[in-house]
């Protein structure tokens, strides 16, 4: 088996969801899911508040709390300058990205972005040889894992090459936090306003459904599909095409296609095409305006001075 680097979508996510929504109403607990503690706050707490709260509604959870957490797993809390620094990059690189591609209008992102988002210190280690980067809980929650790996002194984002290996150095914000969101955020948008089932037929009969996490990303390509997780099952092959080619440039997009050979470009380019028609038609979402903002911002991210909130 191989040793890759995986996150799980939110299509395995919602399976292991259903557990738990069958309880009847005898077993709803009557209190509060919010603290009465009061925490003193400090200057990233009225930083969260003016540039999350206020203008998204949105929780930004960077102390730990062990409930929170899969108790499967032995996971550690996030840095405290680390989890500010992420808090600044999902700002440039997430909450920006939308507001630039909306002229400026909140609405869009406040109204469908995740509201929770809880930092992790560590990652999740799979048996199977996988590690959980992020994980999405019907598009109210995102957890961000590996935050103490960040370098607050490179900030790098990796645009032009599908193929990197996320533990190269420097550390890559868009193959471990800004690719898993733009997947996560599309499962929101396919899970509020449906994609075309037609989607489905492309690659029928051909994915991984159990052994995904043996399809290296290369194999993937020559089959049709722009990852080896991509190959697990038709919605991660919709969202993972979505958030693959908003998070690459052109050339790194070619490097996909010319991965993939004739027959695998043409399944590839035929996804591309859906999708890109599910986003024009539906939310109204060029995918190369979208992705333009992302790669300049991705460039920019470079000069970021990720030791102050400024």
């Amino acid at each position: 088996m191989m040793n890759k680097l995986k996150y799980l979508g939110m299509g395995l996510l919602l399976m292991a969801a259903t557990t738990f929504t069958g309880c009847n109403e005898d077993d709803l607990n009557p209190n509060s899911i919010f603290s009465e503690e009061t925490t003193e706050k400090n200057e990233f707490d009225l930083w969260l508040l003016e540039n999350y709260v206020k203008p998204y509604n949105i929780s930004f959870q960077y102390r730990y709390f062990d409930k929170e957490t899969d108790q499967n797993y032995n996971v550690i809390p996030a840095d405290f300058e680390k989890s500010k620094a992420i808090a600044k990059l999902v700002q440039f690189l997430w909450l920006d990205v939308y507001n630039d591609l909306m002229d400026g209008d909140k609405t869009f992102i406040k109204t469908y972005t995740p509201r929770v988002i809880q930092l992790i210190g560590s990652y999740q280690y799979n048996s199977q040889g996988s590690i959980v980067m992020g994980t999405a809980e019907q598009g109210m929650k995102v957890m961000l894992y590996g935050i103490n790996d960040i370098d607050l002194d490179v900030p790098y984002a990796n645009v032009d090459d599908p193929y990197r290996s996320q533990f190269e150095k420097p550390f890559d914000l868009n193959a471990n936090y800004f690719h898993t969101m733009h997947h996560e955020f599309c499962h929101v948008l396919t899970q509020t306003k449906d994609y075309p089932k037609d989607f489905q037929t492309i690659s029928a009969g051909a994915y991984h459904s159990t052994d995904w996490v043996n399809v290296s990303d290369k194999q993937a390509a020559k089959e049709g599909f722009v990852s080896g997780y991509a190959s697990g099952e038709y919605n991660e092959d919709f969202a993972e095409t979505f958030s693959t080619y908003v998070t690459l440039s052109p050339a790194g997009w070619q490097k996909i296609i010319d991965q993939a050979g004739e027959e695998g470009a043409a399944i590839i380019n035929q996804k591309l095409d859906a999708v890109r028609e599910y986003f024009s038609s539906t939310w109204n979402i060029d995918l190369d305006e979208l992705r333009s903002i992302i790669i300049r911002r991705s460039t920019e991210v470079e000069d970021l001075n990720l030791r102050t909130l400024n």
